[in-house]
């Protein structure tokens, strides 16, 4: 009895997911990928499966991380300490060769690798291939920390036309060979806006704002542009929610239909978002 219980309940979901399914397919969805979401193993897998599930269905699926964490740890290794100015590391030569190694490195291809286990056919690069993000110093005071100039896509929509997973580390390069440390955050902001997506996903470690950021009942499910300025005059947005709300305000000028903060840490996060009525998160869009 419990079987054909479960069985039928299955059929209703994916019955309920179909719309959404039909919507969906062959649309871009670029998902920024970082944080606790990527530290806890069994939770990685998880993001994995659901971004395979998704391309399995037909989204072309963009997907862009970072990996502070894991930067940090081999920085302890080399006896090097990590600084931050206004949350942003400070990279001297020694330190982007360390984040390039990282990133372009060990996290983007453990990430690759991971995707095709669980079924998907996934294409690893960094912002230097292609010249995909070019880049210039953001500040002399945080050295190889870059401020993106320009996004070349064509890497990218390469990539989907040949029916990969796009998984993009975010380096940065210019004309005289410097290599440039990007915010994920900004740098996927970008590359959702030269792709024309239709969605941006914010994975981070809290539901998404809340008018009172100790009560996750408060989560605010939908906010505009102007909505979302008055939050940040109200002292609602505020901290390290602030950057992340820029940059879902930029990506929806430059042209992204909507863009969702969520808890990366909630399992089947994204196909709650994207596949159910009830959705997760907060879902920022223009004012129109």
């Amino acid at each position: 009895m419990e079987n054909q219980f479960s069985n039928a309940l299955r059929a209703e979901v994916l019955t309920q997911a179909l719309p959404y399914i039909k919507l969906f397919n062959g649309k871009v969805i670029v998902i920024k990928y970082g944080g606790n979401a990527m530290i806890d193993e069994q939770l990685k897998q998880q993001v994995m499966e659901d971004i395979v599930l998704l391309w399995l269905i037909g989204v072309k699926i963009v997907l862009v991380h970072g990996g502070g964490p894991e930067i940090n740890e081999l920085m302890n290794k080399l006896g090097k300490k990590a600084e931050f100015v206004d949350g942003l590391r400070v990279t001297d030569k020694e330190t982007v060769d360390i984040v390039q190694m990282v990133l372009a490195g060990k996290v983007n291809k453990t990430l690759v690798n991971l995707l095709e286990m669980k079924g998907g056919k996934a294409m690893g690069i960094s912002g230097m291939d292609g010249c995909l993000i070019e880049a210039e110093p953001k500040n002399e005071k945080l050295g190889y920390v870059g401020s993106i100039t320009k996004i070349n896509i064509e890497p990218v929509t390469d990539l989907l036309e040949k029916g990969y997973i796009p998984v993009i580390s975010t380096i940065g390069c210019d004309k005289q060979g410097n290599t440039y440390n990007i915010n994920g955050d900004t740098a996927a902001a970008y590359i959702a806006a030269a792709m024309n997506a239709e969605k941006l996903f914010m994975m981070t470690d809290i539901d998404g704002i809340l008018r009172d950021k100790n009560d996750p009942t408060t989560l605010i499910p939908h906010v505009t542009v102007s909505e979302a300025k008055k939050l940040y005059e109200e002292g609602i947005v505020s901290g390290g929610m602030i950057p992340k709300v820029d940059c879902c305000i930029e990506a929806i000028n430059k042209g992204v239909k909507n863009v969702t903060i969520m808890d990366g840490r909630v399992p089947h996060a994204i196909l709650m978002e994207l596949l159910t009525d009830e959705g997760a998160g907060t879902m920022v869009t223009g004012d129109k």
